[in-house]
């Protein structure tokens, strides 16, 4: 799944928007490692409207900061998934979650980084999925070099 020795990590919305909004915080370093290159950030389209809608509604002077970050080192954008695919997971989630899950599921990353407790509260179903859900504050317990060795 890494890609070299960089994990592939799947953003949530709301690890982009807080790592936007506070900089310091785990979120924020995350983002800083996807800027220096030491992870591999993957997204869907979904995630990225998501941030823009709340960017616009809670943080707009935040939006050219976003703009610039996707421009100068973009994120892989997987495929949105298919209404079928994410009948799968609606049985454990909301329609909006299901979608966004569906997404980290299928773009097989290393990591699914979330500050949602609907993924990061139902180990049930990280196993299901076969997907490691953590929190910013978790992924960041280890160095990006030493990700390889823990996936």
């Amino acid at each position: 799944m890494a890609t070299g020795s960089k994990p592939r990590v799947f953003l949530d919305s709301n690890v982009i928007f807080s790592g936007l909004h506070s900089p310091e915080g785990a979120p924020g370093e995350i983002l800083t490692l996807f800027i220096r290159g030491e992870i591999v950030v993957v997204v869907s389209p979904q995630v990225l409207e998501e941030v823009v809608r709340t960017l616009k509604t809670k943080l707009h002077t935040a939006l050219p900061l976003f703009k610039t970050m996707l421009l100068s080192v973009p994120p892989i954008v997987a495929t949105d998934p298919s209404p079928k695919e994410i009948t799968l997971w609606r049985e454990y989630l909301s329609l909006g979650d299901a979608a966004v899950f569906t997404a980290a599921v299928s773009a097989r990353p290393d990591y699914f980084v979330t500050g949602d407790s609907h993924f990061t509260g139902n180990p049930d179903l990280a196993e299901k999925a076969k997907l490691r859900i953590v929190t910013p504050a978790q992924f960041l317990r280890h160095p990006p070099s030493r990700h390889q060795e823990l996936a």
